[in-house]
């Protein structure tokens, strides 16, 4: 058996070697759906690393608590504030066992001029407390975050993005100096690392504000500069994305039962980000690995044809063989394995060509685009598939010509 399977590849290659042009042209098409199948996927993969990185800047366990505005019945009187106070934060610390941290956040009533000298910023101001940084994911370039001590103490202590650190202090290192935000000085304790969202302020999506250019002082010393106990809305860290979304609602819950139903809340989540995310980078690598396939389909399309002429040309051959004692089979695995092996060389091609293609693209954008292994192995299948699909019928053709009719064949 090893022996004839020997003779079939041996005589397999004999064929294709004498047929060089069609032979090339076949391995071409093959090759190049391959290489766009492996090229589209790993774009595609490099594009999800991409956004989901973005994602990550914002907390992927993250979740935002605020009051909902959007009152319906025009004679309904709309009463007035943001539906959150401190006293609301002690009913968070055991209303859901999902959350895992929170953070009041507080916007100023008015605004507030941010300067230092004579250099200015425009930059958001936010009160936080000293978990904030941690639901947020924020990383650190210099200094601290904001401390508790901070927070119960309503210091003037403030953390900056590298935006506002350039706009107001230039080259130098910000941390204990100091700046104005309106007539209140405060000390920079310390300076976030660079987010990067260009991805995602290009389509618009999550955030909307610009990470790097925002001041973060405790919700406290906010306060007291607005005169009240006022919080514009809640950032939350849950234990897991599972549990987001019922524990939005049980805090949206706690805050109606606790102010009587005067005020309806609503929430957002970054597990529905990435469930659209995923939805829609799903969608995109299959439209593409769709439109890819056609290739591999033209390519196809071209093994069953150089086979077709293969046979109509070797008529008398495989006549002459059938005569001599060569049974139907040994005629069809000859012709299925010259098919085979026109697609594995264009497959192993196209692999190659794909993976060059990913290390030029990873080198021009500096994303991971690396070819996933499961990408590699659907490929080499899908080419033994498409040898042995468009090769059959001409094979099987080739083996049913009777002996007689093959060798007057002209």
């Amino acid at each position: 058996m090893i022996t004839r399977l020997i003779d079939y590849f041996g005589e397999a290659l004999r064929a294709l070697k004498d047929n060089r042009t069609r032979t090339l042209l076949s391995i071409l098409g093959i090759m190049i759906g391959i290489a766009a199948v492996i090229a589209v996927s790993t774009i595609s993969k490099g594009g999800n690393h991409l956004i989901f990185r973005e994602l990550e800047t914002f907390g992927l366990k993250s979740v935002w608590v605020y009051r909902h505005y959007n009152e319906k019945d025009p004679n309904r009187r709309t009463r007035r504030g943001s539906g959150i106070e401190n006293k609301d934060l002690l009913l968070l610390q055991s209303c859901c066992e999902g959350i895992d941290a929170f953070s009041p956040v507080v916007r100023p009533d008015d605004t507030l001029i941010i300067q230092t000298h004579n250099r200015y910023s425009n930059a958001t101001i936010k009160g936080v407390n000293a978990v904030f940084s941690e639901i947020a994911n924020d990383k650190l370039s210099h200094g601290r975050f904001l401390q508790s001590g901070d927070i119960s103490l309503r210091r003037a202590a403030a953390v900056i993005g590298p935006t506002v650190a350039k706009d107001i202090f230039g080259s130098s290192n910000p941390v204990g100096n100091k700046f104005r935000i309106g007539l209140k000085k405060y000390t920079v304790v310390g300076v976030l690392k660079e987010k990067s969202r260009d991805f995602l302020s290009s389509i618009g999506s999550a955030g909307g504000q610009d990470a790097n250019n925002r001041i973060l002082i405790p919700y406290t010393t906010l306060q007291k500069h607005n005169g009240d106990k006022k919080i514009n809305f809640l950032r939350i860290r849950v234990l897991s994305l599972a549990v987001a979304e019922t524990a939005a609602r049980q805090v949206a819950s706690t805050l109606k039962r606790a102010h009587k139903k005067q005020f309806d809340y609503t929430h957002e989540t970054m597990a529905k980000y990435i469930t659209t995310t995923n939805r829609i980078l799903n969608g995109v690598e299959m439209i593409g690995i769709v439109a890819a396939s056609i290739s591999l389909l033209v390519g196809g399309m071209g093994i069953m044809n150089i086979m077709g002429t293969s046979v109509l040309e070797r008529t008398k051959e495989i006549g002459l063989r059938k005569a001599m004692g060569a049974r139907e089979k040994d005629i069809l695995w000859q012709f299925l394995i010259e098919a085979i092996f026109i697609a594995l060389i264009g497959g192993t091609a196209g692999l190659i060509l794909g993976g060059a293609l990913s290390v030029v693209l990873a080198h021009l954008t500096g994303f991971p685009l690396t070819p996933s292994i499961n990408i590699i192995l659907l490929a080499i299948i899908v080419s033994i598939i498409t040898g042995i699909l468009s090769g059959y019928l001409p094979a099987r053709r080739a083996a049913k010509l009777h002996p007689v009719d093959a060798l007057r064949h002209e």
